[in-house]
């Protein structure tokens, strides 16, 4: 190597440092991601303290009426304006956010360790451990899901616990494919060879090797499914089939804003508006999260 190749070598180096660093500025979170993830914090604040904020009374108590007009616009005094009964829109919105974040930590929850636990030991174990679990996921996806919710939450009971464990019951199949699907990449992989090949017990690489690899991608997956279950329950909520009243849902002030359609669009909008853009931005950081995880939709 001449003088002058080994001059120009740090020179190199600075050139090929220039060269990477768009691609550092690219890997920052988006701004839309940013905005998306400071609006579910919001709601979740919503949810957790709902019954503190200043001037925001749970809809089964008398002062949720506050002596105001039936479909008062937005103003001073209410801000999102009130509805057909003189109730505060924007405290029914707060609280609805109780009862829609409830579902869906619920049923995620128990979508994810159930679903997630039976695709995690279908995808390690293999053989007809496998082809029992997966056959049993393909007949109950065979059933249309929402009539089985419909027909279940009709039999069980209008209450907060029944109808996020039989969402989250009937998501079990979503998340066991999922898993599935990832963990037989991740089980390929030489750390998850080489314990097996040490000896390890297998319900040791699953806890220990597998499943801190397969839950980041998971959880992916687990915001797209949130969204989904935020509007099955806002669906039930429309239908008559959520919690009873007086308690606030936003499917059921959606449903109640009908009445007064010809008056009125403000009951209307603005809790399909809350509703639309929590399940966009739970949808927004899933995929964000989908595509730095590496989570192929043919997987899904």
């Amino acid at each position: 190597m001449t003088t002058e190749a080994i001059d120009d070598y740090p020179a190199e180096l600075e050139a090929e440092e220039l060269i990477e660093q768009p691609e550092y500025e690219q890997s920052k979170m988006p701004w839309g991601i940013k905005l998306a993830i400071a609006w579910l914090v919001l709601m979740v604040i919503f949810a957790f303290f709902a019954n503190w904020l200043p001037g925001v009374k749970p809809p089964n108590e008398l002062g949720a009426f506050r002596g105001l007009d039936r479909l008062e616009p937005p103003s001073s005094r209410a801000w999102l304006g009130t509805d057909g009964l003189g109730r505060d829109i924007l405290a029914r919105i707060i609280h609805g956010a109780r009862i829609s974040l409830t579902v869906a930590t619920v049923a995620v929850l128990f979508g994810l360790i159930v679903g997630g636990g039976l695709g995690m030991i279908a995808g390690y174990v293999r053989g007809r451990t496998e082809a029992v679990i997966m056959a049993s996921v393909d007949i109950v996806l065979a059933f249309p899901a929402l009539i089985i919710l419909l027909t279940l939450v009709a039999f069980l009971g209008q209450n907060l616990i029944t109808i996020s464990l039989v969402i989250g019951a009937l998501s079990v199949p979503r998340y066991a494919r999922v898993a599935r699907a990832i963990t037989l990449s991740v089980a390929q992989r030489e750390f998850v060879l080489a314990s097996g090949a040490m000896g390890a017990d297998r319900l040791r690489v699953l806890w220990r090797d597998v499943m801190p690899n397969v839950l980041p991608a998971l959880s992916a997956f687990a915001l797209v499914s949130a969204g989904v279950v935020i509007v099955l329950e806002g669906t039930l909520a429309f239908l008559g089939l959520s919690v009873e009243a007086p308690q606030a849902t936003w499917g059921s002030m959606i449903n109640e804003s009908r009445q007064n359609l010809a008056i009125r669009l403000h009951p209307l909008i603005f809790p399909s508006a809350v509703m639309f853009i929590t399940v966009l931005a739970l949808n927004y950081v899933g995929d964000y999260l989908r595509k730095k995880f590496n989570v192929k939709e043919s997987g899904i």
